[in-house]
């Protein structure tokens, strides 16, 4: 019985004595680890102190801006009293060339006429051309698009008469349809320039034509800017049916019960001297001189300008201004955007 017992506390020391070899070699190891700054798998550094090391975040790589078309230097000189570029991928400003000054501008006026119509009216409605409409271009020196009295047009095909050759017939035939009167719409047209913040536009008429008073003098209140104008341009051509109408070279109608054959070809000869050229409006008086606005796209890059009384004899001025300036803003580097 007493070896019993003695054999069972020599277990019991034995037992004793393992566990706190243990604990101390577990003290042992911690130790070293903690001195070295290295944390054993399965546990945490609730409570690091100063000095320790602790690993380093993976450092985020840094974003590489994207390179958009950059000025270098200045724009090549051009005739044009007032120009504009605009890079309508990215919103930067290319030249500005006395572009916020209010000019008349001519049938450029057209741009916000086409674009007023296009989001106001139902494009399938039919239209009948009055017997006043000839008279009303006769007297104003206008151009037309030789509309005939009686005829009956869709809204969509008088687009195209209103863009193409540039009918002053056409711009009042659709203010007319559209609003009731060429008051009305130009009602319209001054709204639409206000809420798209286009403070150096305001219009008196929906065609571009310079209206005078009894004493022959020019009435005041049509104008625009440089800039006003490419930036109207930038948001109509994001229209799709208006990219179409003022990319198109030719438009036929072919006769029908309701109207004649008309064959309208596109004034802008920009599409001839720059095959890059995707549209838009040119215009002429004799105090707007000849403008253009104008789009282009070339290696995945969209540009739209304005030239503004580029000349009050040669109407290819304006077509030689505006590819002087694409060719410049479309040869402009490629640098990072910062």
């Amino acid at each position: 019985m007493r070896e019993k017992r003695a054999l069972t506390r020599q277990r019991l020391l034995a037992l004793v004595f393992a566990c706190l070899s243990g604990l101390l070699t577990l003290s042992i190891v911690l130790f070293a680890c903690i001195s070295t700054g290295v944390i054993p798998l399965g546990t945490t550094n609730t409570h690091a102190t100063p000095g320790m090391m602790t690993p380093s975040p993976t450092p985020e790589p840094t974003p590489i801006p994207p390179s958009v078309l950059t000025v270098v230097g200045g724009a090549p000189p051009i005739d044009a009293k007032a120009a504009y570029l605009l890079d309508t991928d990215t919103g930067n400003v290319l030249d500005d060339q006395n572009a916020e000054q209010p000019l008349p501008m001519a049938s450029t006026t057209k741009i916000m006429t086409a674009l007023v119509v296009i989001e106001a009216a139902n494009l399938k409605q039919e239209v009948t051309v009055s017997p006043d409409i000839p008279q009303y271009v006769f007297q104003h020196n206008g151009s037309n698009a030789k509309l005939v009295p009686g005829d009956t047009l869709t809204i969509n095909d008088l687009l195209y008469a209103l863009m193409l050759p540039s009918g002053d017939d056409a711009a009042i035939v659709l203010a007319r349809a559209v609003a009731g009167s060429s008051d009305a719409f130009v009602g319209m047209m001054n709204c639409f320039a206000l809420r798209h913040h286009l403070f150096q536009t305001h219009f008196i008429n929906p065609d571009g034509l310079t209206y005078y008073d009894a004493n022959g003098k020019p009435l005041p209140g049509h104008y625009s800017s440089a800039r006003d104008l490419a930036r109207l341009t930038a948001y109509a051509l994001s229209n799709p049916l208006f990219a179409k109408i003022v990319g198109t070279r030719q438009y036929d109608l072919a006769w029908s019960p309701k109207h004649g054959a008309y064959h309208w070809t596109n004034t802008n000869d920009l599409f001839n001297l720059y095959p890059a050229t995707t549209g838009v409006k040119t215009g002429f008086t004799n105090e707007a001189g000849y403008c253009l606005v104008f789009s282009a796209t070339r290696d995945h890059h969209h540009l739209v300008g304005t030239v503004l009384f580029s000349s009050d004899t040669d109407t290819n001025q304006r077509f030689r201004d505006a590819k002087t300036l694409l060719e410049w803003g479309f040869g402009l580097p490629m640098l990072p955007a910062y």
